[in-house]
């Protein structure tokens, strides 16, 4: 018998998905490029004020994590603090979507720390709360299947609001940015509800550990933890460079113009969400550190390829993205099962609980790769490139930090990843000794009643 969840659970539960994707994505990709193309701030300050917010914010998550360690209601550790964030995360994304021209960067920055205050709460929150849904090493890349889905159905719509505002409605670029923000801002509070009243969650041990700082810094010791962070970071800043720079790079470069941009950059998320299924079952094949070795290598040879496509050829960069879209989702959704086995390993060497913060390490290395990423704009002025005046050395600069770096950033994931310490056998161990030391000293970790979850199940 297998921890299993029910697929309408997963469903319900990855809900929130939708809403957070779509804001993720636009603070990487759209609304950079918008604040310095559409409502005239520089390119320096707007690269400095992503870049520097963001670092800034990854020092929240360690506070944040640890606090959740230590959080015991009714609801849970996790729920409250996903409720909790949304009203900030609304309330942010309304101001940076719906900014006019005329705002200075005092209005960026100030709004920025709002919307990524609440950011960090729903998405650690929801990410921890993930890793609780099943004990069992192949259920949890199914749990965070599903999340990942979620993620890539996310954006996937997003994308799609630009180019119907444009063709259907005739508006411009400014209103297609304006309609993202009011899908984050109507869908946060559906979503998270549908989450929280489906879904229930573990109850938490009794004892409550010293979680903090201090236990953060702790964990980087791990070497399974500093393995997969250093993936996870890689895997992270390296679709965020290109991510930061598609626009630039498929209106410089490939010469299309932002519509036909804006639908390719949908197509590769399409291909995504086609790829998502495929990782958690060739992580049940060959294991999780393995399929995230080959979505690596697949990864640096599509982007190598993307500089060789012809140029305005709608053709070849539709297939081009099709590729590149299929590992997206492989790094996020298993390095988060991961993370998960890292927490019985973590559990058994220390007796804690710290579920909150190994979720608020995967957390900042995201977010220190998407302020990485921005900032690539400051570093991609400084070598020559110029978003009105083309110039041969700044478009090679453009080919450079859009596909090369990123591809061996990838080849680096994957050479990591073939040293990685925990398979499924020594899973199964660290497991086997928690259970045996769980019936000696019973702690409670049944998952809370509802109609819709299958906690005991054949496995698939």
């Amino acid at each position: 018998m297998v921890d299993r969840r029910s697929s309408w659970s997963l469903a319900a539960f990855a809900a929130p998905c939708l809403p957070i994707s779509a804001l993720g994505l636009p603070l990487v990709v759209y609304l950079p490029e918008f604040y310095a193309s559409e409502l005239g701030l520089s390119l320096s300050a707007v690269g400095a004020a992503f870049l520097i917010v963001r670092l800034i914010d990854i020092l929240f998550d360690p506070l944040i994590g640890g606090m959740m360690d230590r959080t015991r209601t009714q609801w849970g550790r996790f729920r409250p603090w996903l409720v909790a964030g949304s009203p900030l995360v609304m309330i942010g994304a309304f101001a940076l979507f719906m900014a006019k021209p005329g705002i200075g960067p005092v209005y960026l920055w100030f709004w920025l720390v709002v919307t990524y205050a609440g950011y960090s709460m729903v998405v650690l929150s929801h990410t921890a709360w993930a890793s609780v849904l099943s004990r069992d090493y192949q259920q949890r890349s199914r749990v965070y299947g599903w999340w990942q889905a979620g993620n890539v159905v996310g954006m996937i719509l997003v994308l799609t609001l630009p180019p119907i505002i444009a063709l259907a409605f005739k508006g411009d670029h400014a209103a297609g940015i304006r309609s993202m923000g009011w899908f984050v801002v109507l869908l946060i509070p559906l979503s998270v509800l549908l989450a929280t009243r489906a879904v229930g969650e573990p109850a938490a041990p009794a004892i409550r550990h010293a979680s903090g700082l201090p236990q953060y810094l702790d964990l980087l010791k791990r070497g399974s933890v500093r393995k997969l962070l250093l993936a996870d970071l890689l895997m992270g800043l390296a679709p965020g460079i290109s991510g930061a720079l598609f626009f630039f790079f498929f209106e410089r470069i490939k010469h299309f113009d932002k519509t036909q941009a804006g639908l390719l950059l949908l197509i590769y998320f399409v291909a995504a969400l086609v790829g998502a299924p495929i990782w958690p079952v060739l992580a049940k094949r060959l294991g999780k550190h393995q399929a995230l070795a080959i979505a690596s290598v697949l990864y640096a040879a599509v982007q190598i390829c993307a500089v060789l496509t012809p140029v305005g050829n709608s053709w070849a960069g539709a297939l081009i993205l099709v590729l590149a879209g299929l590992p997206y989702s492989a790094a996020p959704l298993l390095v988060r099962s991961m993370m998960a086995d890292i927490g019985d390993e973590e559990r058994l060497a220390s007796g804690a609980d710290r579920t909150g913060l190994l979720y608020a390490l995967v957390n900042g290395t995201v977010k220190l790769g998407h302020a990485l990423a921005i900032g690539s704009f400051p570093l991609l002025a400084v070598l020559g490139f110029d978003p009105k005046l083309p110039t041969a050395v700044g478009d090679a600069a453009l080919i450079a930090l859009y596909a090369v770096v990123p591809a061996a950033m990838g080849l680096v994931v994957a050479a990591v990843m073939l040293r990685y310490p925990l398979d499924a056998t020594r899973v199964a161990e660290i497991q086997r000794q928690l259970a045996a030391r769980d019936a000696a000293t019973p702690s409670p970790h049944k998952p809370e009643p509802d109609s819709h979850v299958a906690v005991a199940a054949p496995a698939e």
